[in-house]
């Protein structure tokens, strides 16, 4: 080889190759084990942000110190998993340094870690390959971290999710930019300067598109409580990142060609919109003549501040009354509501619209005495059931654990720990106070380590901590046991 082709090769493949080769490596680890995938890189993700945040840089005021190792990890995975919750003021704990690395968090976790990882592999290596489509189909899709085929009737098709990536990156900057053009007039109307505007703005839209629940100022969102411009523009951005980005991606595709949405899109749509009407009317009843919450609001302020506390109570995490100040039946009406969540693939934590909506199918298909589940003229296979299924005892599980703990540590009212651990498993982000920075720091670890758990995904997880799919050769002799 001639020494001009070895300056050739160093100059042009070389500068290239380990960016790509790097890329493959991870490509053939996410292939290995999507799942275990994603939970790692949310660990390090989470531990990276740790460490940022605990540097007394990232705290405001001069000669504070550091951030605890308790709060900080606290902050750190409640931003990667957008759930909100806080044991620090955050409108006056962190400095300008502090709040870029928590708004980076937000936008990672918000969009989705393989998701991220398929981009950027896309920009380095500027096409999307089989592994890389395998990568984001894993985040687009829970029944992908099985073996064995995924129906054609999934929300995204293999061959689509290159466009699917188009519309999260797409979808996420002109949302969230949208948003923050209409959020930084209303600041500069209630007297923010014009750079705090624009940059609390932008913070409060992330926040609000990617369903965390941080605000950037004091008091919170409670002096917008009788603002029905700001409510609005919150609600829908919340909306909009909780219903999924393979749903937007389906209503995109039907504003194009008008083709026919997908069955998870229908579904999605209409559980959610029905959830948010459900528990916009019970929480305007339980709390109408509540003094602290809807009771001291007027009139036509208090339906407003139903719906837009229900909306939130599905993964948003923003509120403008005290949560900790309504009635016990409310707070448990909000913890069905938490507990649901948003849809798949979205911004949002819980079991997922779809998994209560398969469960209700099931129930009227036994109703009716046919073996058939079926919806908008589909019929939704068994194993389809066995995986809702599956997620809600999982997440029955972690939520019951994670009671238990924080109720012994801190000895606090049941229905308050209930509340902020759905909250956390949720990654919803209301709370009834119980999260401060009196908390006991093993309690924020369980904390964490729910919010962790809620973000990954109950169905992840399982697969994760699964040693492998094994094919059963045999089948045993059937017995059918006494239920119900």
């Amino acid at each position: 080889m001639s020494t001009s082709t070895r300056i050739r090769g160093n100059n042009g493949e070389g500068s290239v190759n380990p960016f790509r080769r790097a890329w493959s490596t991870l490509s053939e680890s996410a292939m290995a084990s999507p799942a275990r995938f994603a939970i790692l890189i949310f660990t390090i993700l989470i531990l990276i942000t740790t460490l940022l945040l605990t540097l007394p840089i990232a705290r405001a005021g001069s000669g504070t110190g550091g951030t605890p190792l308790a709060d900080a990890l606290f902050t750190a995975v409640s931003a990667i998993c957008v759930t909100g919750l806080t044991t620090v003021d955050m409108a006056t704990h962190w400095s300008p340094f502090g709040n870029i690395v928590i708004i980076l968090a937000m936008q990672v976790g918000g969009i989705g870690v393989l998701t991220m990882a398929s981009i950027l592999g896309l920009v380095v290596a500027r096409r999307i390959g089989l592994r890389a489509k395998l990568i984001a189909a894993s985040d687009t899709n829970a029944a992908r971290v099985h073996g064995g085929p995924v129906s054609e009737s999934q929300a995204v098709r293999l061959g689509e999710i290159g466009g699917l990536l188009f519309t999260v990156a797409a979808s996420a900057i002109v949302i969230e930019l949208a948003i923050t053009a209409l959020i930084v007039p209303r600041l500069l109307i209630e007297g923010f300067d014009p750079w705090t505007a624009i940059w609390q703005g932008f913070y409060l839209a992330l926040s609000a598109f990617t369903n965390t629940g941080f605000v950037p100022f004091a008091p919170g969102m409670e002096r917008f409580a009788a603002d029905p411009w700001m409510l609005s523009v919150l609600s829908i951005a919340v909306f909009l990142g909780a219903i999924g980005f393979p749903v937007i991606f389906a209503l995109g595709r039907w504003l194009r060609t008008r083709a026919r949405l997908t069955l998870h899109a229908r579904i999605t749509l209409w559980t959610t919109l029905i959830l948010i009407a459900f528990g916009g009317l019970v929480i305007a009843v339980l709390e109408w003549t509540n003094p602290a919450t809807l009771g001291a609001q007027d009139g036509p302020v208090r339906p407003m501040t139903a719906v837009f506390t229900s909306i939130m109570s599905r993964s948003g995490g923003l509120s403008t009354v005290d949560i900790g100040e309504m009635n016990g039946s409310t707070l448990l009406v909000l913890d069905m509501l938490m507990f649901v969540g948003g849809g798949s693939a979205s911004t949002a934590g819980g079991i997922k619209v779809t998994t209560l909506a398969v469960l209700f199918f099931a129930a009227v298909a036994e109703a009716r005495g046919v073996d058939d589940m079926e919806a908008f003229g589909r019929r939704i296979p068994t194993d389809v059931l066995r995986l809702a299924v599956s997620i809600v005892l999982w997440g029955a599980t972690i939520v019951a654990t994670a009671s238990v703990l924080v109720l012994h540590i801190t000895k606090a009212p049941l229905d308050y720990v209930l509340f902020d651990v759905i909250s956390a498993f949720a990654t919803c982000g209301l709370s009834t106070g119980l999260t401060s920075n009196e908390l006991p720091d093993a309690a924020k670890y369980v904390l964490a380590a729910t919010m962790w758990a809620g973000r990954v995904g109950t169905v992840t997880l399982a697969a994760a901590l699964a040693a492998s799919q094994r094919r059963q050769l045999f089948r045993r002799a059937e017995e059918r046991p006494i239920v119900g």
